[in-house]
């Protein structure tokens, strides 16, 4: 399955409603993808997990949502419009097509065979203007990364919260950059979206250390607690020569994807480049005064910067699965390989699913629909009365939803009606006026 898993995925996602490409009726528009109704579900309920371990469940980070245009002057400071935040560019001189440099495994074009360039610089800002005017003194640009809207935000998170070091700034925003080579459907795209959280300590070289290795293991964890196992995942240090021009130290958590381990996340000591260099340009006082010492200091800072998408597409990598033969056991089904998606409880976009066991019957098909209006309003619940039994059971494990509870004949009798399990296929029946309390026990977090 790792050879077409991706090629799977691709197509689940665009059958079932999770993501396709933008702008389709034109034809498309490179590497950019829209969510659909699930696939909008299940990424939100990904970072919004991911909020919840940030700031709900922590007393020592806050969040924000900085903007998208800032004043060019910050992507200054923080050397985005320099070299330091660019691609090594060639192009073929037959096909025309350009590449990344160190994506090739020769000087020769993947595409043609045919001669490639020498190698140039490209910036990966995207550049817009501000005012009716195109002109040099209407230039910005769409954020690059959104960690910089933090540091626009550290000093007056600071001082309207009082927060005290060690403190973090948490943001989940969309970037963009002007990849030369995009890849893997969403793993990597011009538009995307990042779950970022600075993490403010003194500029004492244990203490960095220590709140180093806690976020990687806090970090890694997450990714652990949300059912992917210990052995697709792991830790890499980087090289000196890969560090970025701001880190100190960097290490990925990595996901075995199914064309190998790549990047997931980064955990970075980011030392005070950032805060000495906004301040330097902006001529603001960025330092913390530390009460306790009487001593003022521009912090340091860790960071943990993980993908939105990159985690989508780990998820569903790690969820799908095929079952040989089938295993719904009504007669209608075909003993077929069967599609589950067995996503984390938590993440999962559809939580119950009621189905009436047949739409031609009256008083089977109202039952069924007081039930997901009784559910609807604690869960993400659908209903779906169209096709076999059989048929839509399948429709809901692709899609990984939890719970399917069938209404029939016996409902309208005895109040009560089939509970079905996606994971363990076990079914149970339960009276309706317990379905909210049953749900409950088996979906809120423990």
């Amino acid at each position: 399955m790792p050879q077409d898993l991706m090629e799977k995925i691709v197509s689940l996602c665009k059958r079932r409603g999770f993501i396709g490409p933008s702008s389709e009726i034109y034809g498309g528009f490179e590497s950019c993808y829209d969510y659909g109704f699930l696939g909008t579900l299940f990424k939100n309920n990904i970072k919004q997990n991911w909020w919840k371990e940030m700031t709900q469940y922590r007393n020592d980070i806050i969040g924000v949502d900085a903007s998208i245009l800032m004043s060019p002057k910050v992507w200054q400071a923080s050397g985005h419009l320099t070299a330091g935040f660019a691609d090594s560019l060639v192009e073929c001189q037959k096909c025309h097509h350009r590449f990344r440099k160190d994506y090739l495994k020769d000087d020769k074009c993947p595409d043609c065979g045919g001669g490639l360039t020498k190698e140039r610089k490209f910036n990966l800002m995207m550049k817009t203007f501000i005012g009716p005017v195109e002109d040099e003194a209407a230039v910005t640009y769409l954020r690059g990364e959104t960690c910089q809207g933090i540091y626009m935000n550290y000093q007056f998170m600071k001082d309207a919260l009082r927060l005290k070091i060690p403190f973090g700034i948490a943001q989940i925003g969309k970037a963009f950059r002007n990849e030369i080579t995009t890849r893997y459907f969403i793993f990597k795209m011009r538009e995307f979206e990042q779950m970022e959280m600075q993490y403010f300590v003194k500029p004492d070289e244990k203490e960095k250390e220590k709140w180093f290795d806690y976020w990687k293991k806090e970090r890694m964890h997450w990714y652990l607690s949300l059912g992917i196992p210990k052995e697709n995942l792991r830790f890499r240090e980087h090289q000196k020569n890969e560090l970025a021009h701001y880190a100190r130290r960097a290490v990925d958590i990595e996901y075995k994807f199914p064309w190998g381990f790549d990047e997931m996340e980064g955990i970075h000591d980011r030392g005070d480049w950032d805060l000495s260099n906004h301040g330097e340009h902006s001529g603001q006082d960025l330092s913390y005064y530390d009460e306790a010492s009487k001593k003022k200091f521009i912090p340091h800072i860790i960071e943990t910067s993980a993908g939105a998408d990159r985690s989508v597409l780990a998820f569903l990598a790690n969820a799908y699965q095929e079952v040989e033969g089938g295993r719904t056991k009504t007669t209608e089904a075909k003993k077929e390989t069967e599609i589950v998606l067995r996503l984390n409880k938590e993440l999962a976009p559809i939580k119950v699913a009621v189905l009436p066991l047949v739409r031609n019957k009256k008083e089977i098909v109202k039952k069924a629909k007081e039930v997901y209006d009784l559910l609807k309003v604690h869960w993400m619940c659908q209903y779906d009365e169209t096709g076999s039994i059989g048929r839509r059971y399948r429709r809901q494990d692709e899609i990984s939803t939890l719970y399917c509870l069938t209404v029939d004949f016996d409902s309208l009798k005895k109040n009560d009606l089939t509970v079905r399990d996606r994971d363990t296929m076990k079914q149970e029946r339960i009276k309706t006026g317990e379905l909210v309390d049953y749900l409950r026990e088996k979906l809120e977090r423990r």
